[in-house]
């Protein structure tokens, strides 16, 4: 197939790259290459993916209306993986112009040009964010997500609603992802795994949020990538026994579907950082402080929907993709 990955210099992105090459696919890997973190990582993400056959990238924002337009009609995607988005919950505190412009905006010129360009398949990153203020877990794609607490949940659950849209009208096949706290190897340096190593490694005090009574659905990437490209793989249908009355957010009776992709099995933040520990060999210095706003207190995933699906349910345990993480971070920076 010839694929459309947006965000390819990403976190995930470089990830599923790689993944869909292995198996002969022919990637196009999009990415601005904006500056919210260190662009020398996503460059060396990207030399990982150059110079091998069947890929080639493309440097594009994807708010850029007439370049994605004139991509998708040169291209003729099989398939599209949208993961460009203005990621992070605490940035959309104080920049939200940019959730609004990559993630919207962005969002609907890729609906445009599936929409335009017979687009068997767009999968998208959603996020356990979009469930917000629930307090019933394991969170459930069935249950509603109407209560959002940062500007970037909204944005995701927009983009789930701005995806209904394209299938009802146009029957264009959608199916959002709902990732849990992704981490691994070539990480993202905004997150939590990549912040503590870092600081522990170097002797700082670590910020531990909510007094260490975080819990999180920790997921590994190798995992994701495995979800993602099932669910690629399996391009929706309607369902034919949807109930108009008894409506379920996870389903539709247009082609669309909404997954989980979580470990399902939640940990105490403190055991996250004893992980880190054990891995890198030092004890952190733990700065405790109270809950961020936009913040939830606690993530976990049901992922029966998945497994159902496609057969598959992440099962990496934290300390082994927590170690991997600190191997990489080591020869990588050379520490």
């Amino acid at each position: 197939m010839k694929i459309l990955v947006t965000g390819a210099a990403g976190f995930i992105g470089s990830h599923l790259s790689q993944r869909f090459l292995a198996r002969g696919d022919t990637v196009v890997g999009l990415d601005n290459l904006n500056d919210y973190y260190e662009v020398s990582l996503k460059e060396a993400r990207l030399a990982r993916l150059t110079p091998q056959a069947g890929f080639r990238f493309v440097k594009l924002d994807v708010a850029d209306r007439e370049g994605m337009a004139a991509l998708f009609a040169d291209e003729k995607f099989d398939k599209v993986v949208h993961l460009a988005a203005q990621a992070g919950v605490r940035y959309s505190l104080v920049n939200p112009q940019a959730y609004i412009d990559a993630n919207l905006v962005g969002f609907t010129n890729v609906l445009e040009g599936c929409r335009h360009n017979a687009v068997q398949h767009l999968v998208y990153a959603s996020s356990s964010s979009v469930y917000g203020a629930n307090v019933v877990q394991p969170f459930s794609e069935h249950h509603s997500v109407d209560h959002p607490v940062s500007l970037y949940a909204a944005t995701k659950k927009a983009n789930e609603l701005m995806a209904h849209t394209y299938s009802h009208l146009f029957g264009l096949p959608t199916t959002g992802l709902r990732f849990f706290t992704v981490y691994g190897p070539w990480g993202r340096p905004d997150m939590a795994l990549f912040l503590f190593t870092k600081a522990i490694i170097e002797g700082r005090p670590i910020d531990i949020y909510n007094h260490g009574k975080m819990i999180r659905d920790f997921t590994y990437v190798d995992d994701i990538v495995e979800g993602v490209v099932r669910v690629t793989d399996a391009t929706p249908v309607a369902n034919p026994v949807y109930d108009r009355v008894a409506s379920d957010p996870a389903t539709s009776y247009a082609p669309y579907r909404v997954f989980n992709i979580g470990n399902s099995s939640p940990v105490q933040l403190m055991e996250f950082v004893e992980a880190i520990e054990a891995a890198v060999g030092k004890t952190a210095i733990n700065n405790f402080m109270d809950i961020q706003p936009g913040d939830v207190p606690a993530t976990h995933a049901d992922v029966s929907a998945l497994e159902q699906a496609v057969g598959f349910k992440p099962a990496t345990a934290v300390r082994d993709g927590v170690a991997r993480f600190v191997a990489w971070y080591r020869d990588y920076y050379r520490v």
